[in-house]
């Protein structure tokens, strides 16, 4: 049970002039010369522009157009590793994501919260680590401060607030482990429909 009231008239973020400024650059771009060119031909060109931005993302990725991204100088993307459609990189904290990585279409990937039992409602940044070899599949939400190591499967629409181990497979609200002897049943029955 919450026993303080909140307070927002006194409600501050941590967020430096510097950093208002930069975000401020940063959705007029997007606007000009990132959303616009959704052409597959324009793959390097957006990555160029993050990349201006200051994101550590590898020529090899893929992200795409409809991306919303909150800060690319909090974004660490890896070689062949993708970003979906309308995927939201909510990212006042650091985004790290490995190599060979999919994050489907519009995933949320959410790096920060508040702290509720303060009256003041202080934002919290909590860092996401997205290791090698990982499907985020459709629809997933990451939570904040979430690590998932290699080789792990998210399955659509799950909720993961706490680490995923790896080569495991996630799936649910909030997000339990599915063990490979179960895949393995299904998929036999499903193969003798």
């Amino acid at each position: 049970m919450i026993n303080k009231i909140l307070d927002l008239s006194t409600y501050s973020h941590s967020f430096s002039l510097k950093n208002k400024i930069s975000r401020l650059l940063w959705n007029c771009s997007s606007l000009i010369l990132f959303r616009p060119f959704a052409s597959r031909l324009f793959r390097r060109w957006r990555i160029l522009v993050l990349k201006c931005f200051g994101a550590k993302i590898e020529w090899s990725s893929h992200v795409y157009a409809s991306v919303k991204i909150w800060a690319p100088w909090n974004l660490e993307l890896g070689a062949n590793s993708s970003l979906g459609p309308k995927v939201d990189c909510y990212n006042q904290g650091k985004i790290s994501i490995g190599s060979n990585t999919i994050i489907s279409q519009k995933s949320y990937l959410c790096a920060s919260s508040h702290d509720y039992t303060k009256p003041d409602f202080p934002l919290i940044l909590k860092p996401i680590t997205i290791g090698d070899g990982v499907w985020v599949a459709a629809d997933a939400f990451i939570g904040p401060g979430v690590c998932i190591e290699n080789n792990s499967v998210i399955a659509a629409r799950a909720v993961v607030n706490k680490k995923v181990f790896k080569n495991s497979i996630v799936r649910g609200n909030p997000a339990t482990s599915i063990s490979r002897d179960e895949i393995s049943t299904k998929k036999l029955q499903y193969d003798k429909l």
